[in-house]
């Protein structure tokens, strides 16, 4: 995943162990240089005991032949102007003394020690004299290598139990509201996880309660409303004139709305679309247009769908369209790929700056509307609700020479 959290963790155990590893050696590599340093030190003093400066040549051979027995090494003594002054075993060339070197070129140790009146003591030995100069930052890289190793199951097990958490947040902010996310363990993402179920059950419940409410009350609504046209409609010494027809026209305008919100509601708990046939999008454009005195051009393009929901969704583009845009409206059919594509337009002021996808949000009124100037109400709305509802998407452009036009792109039957 992108910026994944999992490298970002497993990066910084990594990192954490180097530098523990290497401040761990550096410390270790300081302590071993002191120790080496005072062993140095009693060394030196021992050979320089064993070896006074006033011996004569056979006691000074006696002592370093003793002295190689002992340790089984070779052993030089050489003058402060380089002369041999004793040897036991193979003597120990000049040339490979270093005060420096601590191994000898055919694998041996080779101890050096200069004495206070000038002298070099140079010893070949099989084994080392003293504590053993290893390098320990090698066993804490082999230690932080086998830690890393072992947290890397660690560290992604718990961001892949992170992972599925945020796909399940996005599954369910993309509608899916019945989504719920699996809870494992007792730790911290396990809370957060049985959290966002709750929360998600919870939404879900009154998103559902208010959904029934608002489909029940629409149901409700319209007997009441189907009785005060029976009404008006008997009347016939009642009131005529404007007045009846604006009473006649607001009783259509809601029995529209209560037709359209429970259009809505019934989308919103369908999965699938319970009527599916091939239609023409074109023929089925042009006869809504001939009823709404809109221009319709284009060529046959055929998709799969619901006719009465299709034709919806044209018919409430076209009355979007004369409502709230301008003449002249036009609609147009072509065919793009495997695409079916309708765009409705018109010429008016076009939609207000920052509206952006809002404009297909359920009753959206744009910032500084008036409410009597009204909002788009849920025709937009249950366009986008009908194109989901056949694989389709729709957005709105905004031609350069004004207007708005609405596409909806279908998908294409073979």
């Amino acid at each position: 995943m992108r910026n994944s959290l999992f490298v970002k963790i497993y990066l910084t155990v990594l990192a954490s162990l180097a530098v523990v590893a290497i401040a761990s050696g550096m410390f270790v590599r300081m302590g071993m240089e002191r120790e080496h340093a005072g062993w140095s030190d009693r060394r030196d003093a021992f050979i320089a005991a064993m070896l006074p400066a006033d011996s004569d040549p056979a006691s000074l051979n006696a002592t370093v032949q003793r002295l190689s027995a002992a340790f089984d090494a070779d052993i030089s003594v050489y003058g402060p102007q380089g002369r041999l002054l004793a040897a036991a075993g193979r003597p120990v060339p000049q040339d490979e003394i270093g005060f420096r070197r601590r191994m000898h070129p055919g694998g041996h140790h080779l101890l050096v020690s200069k004495l206070p009146d000038g002298r070099v003591v140079a010893a070949r030995l099989r084994m080392p004299f003293g504590p053993a100069g290893r390098n320990p930052l090698g066993y804490l890289a082999l230690i932080a290598g086998v830690i890393g190793l072992a947290a890397f199951p660690v560290v992604r097990h718990l961001t892949r139990r992170l992972e599925a958490l945020r796909q399940g947040v996005d599954r369910w902010g993309e509608g899916a509201l019945d989504t719920r996310v699996a809870v494992r363990g007792n730790d911290e993402v396990a809370a957060v996880a049985a959290s966002f179920n709750r929360a998600a059950e919870q939404i879900e419940r009154l998103l559902a309660a208010h959904r029934s409410l608002l489909a029940n009350a629409s149901h409700e609504l319209r007997s009441p409303l189907a009785r005060l046209r029976m009404a008006i409609d008997l009347d016939e010494e009642g009131q005529s004139g404007p007045v009846r027809d604006e009473i006649v026209r607001d009783l259509s305008e809601l029995d529209a709305l209560v037709e359209e919100i429970l259009l809505a509601s019934r989308l919103d708990h369908i999965e699938k679309l319970e009527r599916v046939e091939p239609v023409d999008l074109l023929a089925l454009t042009a006869e809504e247009g001939a009823r709404s005195g809109v221009d319709v051009s284009g060529e046959p393009g055929g998709v799969s769908g619901d006719p009465k929901l299709l034709t919806r969704l044209v018919r409430n583009l076209m009355q979007n369209a004369q409502r709230h845009g301008g003449p002249p409206v036009s609609a147009h059919v072509r065919t793009e790929g495997s695409s079916v594509v309708l765009k409705v337009c018109d010429h008016g002021p076009g939609l207000p700056e920052g509206t952006g996808e809002r404009v297909f949000e359920p009753f959206f009124r744009p910032q500084g509307r008036s409410e009597t100037a009204g909002g788009w109400g849920l025709g937009l709305s249950l366009v986008r609700q009908i194109a989901l509802h056949h694989g389709a998407t729709v957005h709105h452009e905004s031609p350069p020479g004004g207007g708005a036009c609405f596409v909806v792109t279908f998908p294409a039957t073979s």
